[in-house]
C-alpha cells in the first residue's frame, strides 16, 4: 500500500493505486501542487534524456517527492479530464528509469512506475523524497537544481543550494550517529567475551514515521524467513529460524523477537527487532557451535557459514520491512564481536565438506563492515548486495569463498 499526492487531494488512507482513485481526483478537478504534477502526454523515448523529463523528476526530489501523472489534462494547473497516453512499453520504462540514474547527479533511485487504464491509459511516476540533494541537471557546460514552487518549476539560487548541501551533510551525520547507536546498544546486550556474536544494524536513509502492529511485523518476519531461502541455502543456520517470530514482543519503539534456542540449542541463540522508524536489528550468536554430536567449537571460533547464514538473514530482513514500511535505501553495519583473549578464528570447509581453519587469519579484531544497501529494486541487484556484503566478512578472516550464498547472475550488457 502506499499513500500518493492523488489519496491526499482526495483524503483517502493508504492503499493501492488505482484507475479508479486517479478517475475520483481528476473529477473532482485537483490542483497541480509542488508533489503533484499534471501532464496530458507521454514524453517521446528518444532522446529522453533532453526532454524536461530529468528536469521535473530532480525538482521532486529535491522538493521532498512527489508524483508525475501523465494522462491528465488540466487548465490553470486544475485537472479537468483524461487523455490517453497510449501503450507504456517495457523499454519506454527501462529508459525513464535510465534518465534518473544517468541525467541526473546524484542520481535518483527507487523511482515507482504505476499503469493505470485500459481504455484510456495513464501513468504515474512517483518520485521519492531524497536526502541526497540538491540533484543536479547538467545541460552542456552549465548545471542547475530544479525545485518545484508550488505548480511551477523554478531553478534554485545559490543559497538554496548551499542550505541543500549543508542539510545533505547534516543528515549523514544524523544517519551515522543513529547508526552507531544501534550497533552499539546491540553489542551491550550480549557477552561476547564467552563466544563471538554476530551484530548487525541498519538505519533507512529517510525514517519512516510507523507504528506498525504486532500483525504487521509478524508478517515482516514471516517474509524474511521465506526471502532468505531464495539467495541462500541450508548448509549453515539461519538465525531467524531460532526467534519467535509470530510472538514479537514490544519494546521501546520497536517489536523484538525473542530467542527461542535455549538448553542444549543455546549454541545458536539469536534476537531479531524490526524498530518503529524503519531500523532492523540482528544479533546472532557464531562463536562456539556445535561440530559434532558431542563436541563444540572453542568461542572465538567462527564457522563461515555461520555469518553467511546470519547476513543473508539480516539482508532479507530488511527487504521485508523495506516492502512493509516503504522504506528504500539503508545505511548498515555488520560486525563480528569477540572480547575474549584468543584471536578470532573464521572456519571454512573443504572439498569434503569438512570444517577447517587452515585458510584462517587470525583476528585481533574483526573490523565492522559498513555499507549502504538499495532495499528495493529486483531481485537480482539485492541479492549482490547480499553476496558482496557477506564476502566483504568472511574475506577479512582470510576465507575466499561463500558456501551458502549463491552468486547472482551477472547483468546483462
Amino acid at each position: 500500500m502506499s499513500f500518493t499526492p492523488l489519496h491526499r487531494a482526495l483524503g483517502l488512507p493508504p492503499s493501492i493505486l488505482t484507475d479508479e482513485i486517479l478517475n475520483a481526483a481528476v473529477a473532482s478537478g485537483a490542483v497541480e501542487t509542488d508533489d503533484l504534477d499534471w501532464k496530458s502526454e507521454l514524453p517521446p523515448i528518444k532522446n529522453l534524456s533532453q526532454t524536461d523529463v530529468p528536469k521535473d523528476i530532480a525538482a521532486m526530489a529535491n522538493s521532498g517527492g512527489g508524483m508525475i501523472v501523465y494522462g491528465v489534462k488540466e487548465n490553470q494547473k486544475v485537472a479537468t479530464g483524461r487523455a490517453d497516453t497510449g501503450e507504456f512499453s517495457e523499454g519506454h520504462e527501462r529508459a525513464y528509469r535510465s534518465v534518473a540514474v544517468t541525467a541526473i547527479v546524484p542520481p535518483v533511485f527507487g523511482i515507482e512506475i504505476y499503469r493505470l487504464g485500459i481504455n484510456t491509459r495513464a501513468v504515474a511516476v512517483s518520485v521519492p523524497a531524497s536526502v541526497d540533494g540538491p540533484h543536479l541537471i547538467y545541460k552542456n557546460d552549465y548545471f542547475g537544481a530544479p525545485i518545484r514552487n508550488d505548480a511551477d518549476t523554478a531553478w534554485m539560487k545559490e543559497r538554496q543550494i548551499e542550505a541543500m548541501y549543508r542539510a545533505r551533510f547534516n543528515e549523514r551525520r544524523r544517519a551515522t550517529d543513529a547508526l552507531d547507536g544501534l550497533y552499539r546498544e546491540s553489542v551491550e546486550e550480549h557477552d561476547t567475551s564467552t563466544r563471538a556474536w554476530l551484530i548487525a544494524a541498519a538505519h533507512p536513509r529517510i525514517p519512516v514515521l510507523a507504528r506498525p502492529d504486532r500483525d504487521e511485523v509478524r508478517k515482516i518476519f514471516e517474509r524474511a524467513r521465506e526471502i532468505t531461502l531464495t539467495y541462500s541455502n541450508r548448509s549453515g543456520i539461519h538465525p531467524v529460524e531460532n526467534i519467535d517470530y509470530l510472538n514479537p514482543r514490544p519494546g521501546l519503539r520497536r517489536w523484538t523477537a525473542v530467542n527461542t534456542a535455549t538448553g542444549s540449542q543455546q549454541w545458536q541463540e539469536a534476537w531479531a527487532s524490526v524498530h518503529h522508524d524503519g531500523s532492523v536489528t540482528l544479533a546472532s550468536a557464531v562463536g562456539g557451535h556445535r561440530k559434532s554430536a558431542d563436541g563444540y567449537f572453542d568461542g572465538w571460533q567462527v564457522e563461515g557459514r555461520g555469518i553467511e547464514g546470519a547476513v543473508a538473514d539480516f539482508m532479507a530482513l530488511i527487504r521485508a520491512t523495506a516492502d512493509a514500511l516503504h522504506t528504500d535505501e539503508y545505511e548498515v553495519r555488520v560486525g563480528v564481536e569477540w572480547a575474549g583473549d584468543e584471536p578470532l578464528s573464521i572456519l571454512t570447509v573443504d572439498g569434503s565438506n569438512f570444517t577447517y581453519d587452515g585458510a584462517s587469519t587470525p583476528l585481533r579484531r574483526f573490523t565492522p563492515v559498513s555499507s549502504t544497501i538499495t532495499a528495493t529494486g529486483s531481485d537480482d541487484s539485492f541479492q549482490r548486495q547480499v553476496h558482496d556484503l557477506a564476502e566483504d566478512c568472511v574475506n577479512q578472516g582470510g576465507i575466499t569463498y561463500l558456501h551458502m550464498i549463491s552468486e547472482p547472475p551477472e547483468a546483462d550488457g
